[in-house]
């Protein structure tokens, strides 16, 4: 037993690990500026930092990870401190990935960028460039300072990637009183980060009482984590609308309740042409409540609603609301758990949507049956569809047959993702006899992770090889035999980057049934004889 342990027999040391001290927040700092001038994947796409800009942006960011972590600690200023230092770190490691998708400035930090459709007219106040940081009240007054000048033409405002606190909620508030009658658009997405819930939602309550009784035509509250709290908080902005041409709910916790708070607020949504909830948690007993909403909406041109947990019961809702909507042009309901049921009930709604230029019905479920009715109702409708998603449904080479029908029908299109499903050599070269006469728009192509061997594989790349300004085919995650892999590659040989990466083909693989590939080249050959020959019929 050493000396301190026989002095202090009973004493329990505890080791707390935040805050951090001065020079580890200052290490953090010049590890991150480091980081941020380092070449990568993402600078070769963006944009390599300054030492200068990086090391500016480097202190932001670790500014707001420490509050934010500190704001976590006080909620527990008993532990350790270990559950602080984690926000730190995500949080710094957010923020960094931020900046670097950014790039570097054009513009000074805290210039105000002014866009207008018409080059004569600068009629946006936007304050989102730059870093995203906290606005204090003191920088308030002199941010906002454009905004009171008399006969300023200002009819929209983007808040949005700057955190706003009491002091800079009173501060504007006023402002956006006195230009309630010029107002059209207001873009309020992400302008609450960091914030303690009670805070935010102050802030929520005094923006929404200044700008109650404005015209607008565009509203983005997206980004705000509101849940039906928040929605509540914008709701004396909202119940004043009655002219919404757009509305944008995205990433906001819209749960069952927050939909149907949605429903409730608003007075009316007749004018409504873009209705967006991506990425929330509505579910079912939501999608009912978003089902109203769109049957509301007859003009409604763009709806999405993607990544809402929305099952086979709100699905079919969902679909039989669309079928109202004969305006709709875009259409995005990815990434939910409709089935085929909803997959059969949309079909009967696409019908009617005569207007469609770009479906996303990824990662629903459908099958081969959903899949089915979906594509013979787009034959039937949309003759001027440009963009079709149907990625990640459990296609067989038996629903590849209807598609490849549709397919071949529709001579505008500029996009097709078919990837994630399972449609084999036989449905790859289906799809590829649909393709390869006309659809001189053709831009994308993606059949990857389907299964496809060396014959689909080389059908689909001489089907878009000669399209002009074709950009990407997608056969990745395949099981193309080496020598398949050396006659696509021979095929692009003089197209540089139009054939993408093929790293996770797998010439070895096995189908999902676990019985090994047939990799002898003359049942390949006899294959496509075979399948080449058949007729897709489009009439």
């Amino acid at each position: 037993m050493d000396s301190t342990t026989q002095a202090f027999p009973n004493r329990v040391l505890s080791v707390k690990l935040w805050p951090p001290s001065q020079s580890t927040r200052l290490m953090l700092v010049e590890r991150m500026t480091k980081n941020l001038i380092t070449p990568s994947i993402i600078s070769r796409k963006y944009g390599l930092l300054s030492k200068e800009e990086a090391e500016e942006d480097a202190k932001q960011i670790e500014e707001m990870a420490f509050i934010a972590a500190n704001q976590n600690y006080q909620k527990e200023p008993d532990g350790d401190g270990s559950s602080a230092v984690q926000v730190y770190a995500k949080e710094s490691s957010k923020l960094m990935l931020e900046v670097l998708k950014r790039g570097p400035k054009v513009k000074e930090d805290g210039e105000i960028t002014m866009v207008a459709k018409d080059s004569a007219v600068a009629d946006k106040f936007d304050i989102s460039g730059g870093r995203r940081s906290f606005i204090g009240g003191e920088e308030a007054e002199d941010l906002f300072k454009p905004l009171k000048e008399p006969g300023n033409r200002y009819t929209k405002i983007c808040f949005s990637n700057r955190s706003f606190g009491l002091d800079a909620a009173g501060v504007v508030a006023p402002i956006l009183s006195s230009m309630k009658g010029q107002l059209t658009e207001a873009d309020l997405s992400d302008f609450v980060a960091g914030r303690p819930e009670l805070e935010a939602l102050e802030v929520m309550n005094i923006v929404s009482s200044a700008l109650e009784g404005c015209n607008l035509r565009y509203l983005n509250l997206s980004n705000n984590a509101l849940g039906e709290k928040g929605l509540r908080a914008f709701g004396v902005l909202l119940k004043s609308q009655s002219n919404l041409e757009e509305l944008y709910l995205i990433n906001d916790g819209i749960s069952e309740e927050a939909a149907r708070a949605v429903c409730e607020l608003i007075p009316s949504t007749k004018k409504l042409k873009v209705l967006q909830f991506h990425n929330n948690m509505t579910g079912d007993e939501g999608a009912f409540a978003i089902a109203e909403m769109v049957k509301s909406s007859p003009l409604l041109e763009d709806f999405r609603c993607s990544s809402t947990r929305i099952g086979s019961d709100g699905g079919i809702a969902l679909a039989e609301a669309l079928g109202t909507c004969s305006h709709l042009r875009k259409l995005d309901l990815r990434d939910n758990m409709f089935g085929v049921e909803a997959g059969v009930a949309l079909s009967k709604s696409v019908h009617a949507l005569v207007d469609l230029t770009e479906v996303y019905l990824s990662y629903l479920n459908l099958e081969d049956e959903g899949a089915e009715a979906l594509a013979n109702a787009l034959k039937e409708s949309a003759p001027s569809l440009e963009v079709l998603e149907m990625a990640g449904n459990d296609i067989s080479e038996k629903g590849a047959s209807f598609l490849a029908a549709c397919i071949a029908s529709k001579q505008f299109l500029s996009k097709l993702s078919l990837g994630e499903n399972e449609m084999k050599d036989e449905g790859a070269i289906l799809i590829a006899k649909a393709i390869e006469s006309g659809h001189g728009q053709l831009l994308e192509v993606d059949m990857s992770t389907n299964s496809i061997r060396r014959a689909g594989a080389r059908l689909l790349a001489q089907a878009v090889v000669l399209k002009p300004g074709f950009k990407l085919l997608n056969i990745n995650g395949n099981f193309i035999s080496d020598e398949g892999i050396d006659e696509v590659k021979d095929i692009f040989k003089n197209l540089p980057g139009v054939l993408g990466p093929l790293d996770e083909n797998d010439p070895e693989g096995q189908d999902l049934d676990g019985e090994e590939r047939d990799e002898d080249e003359d049942n390949e050959d006899e294959l496509e004889s075979k399948l080449k020959g058949l007729e897709i019929k489009h009439e």
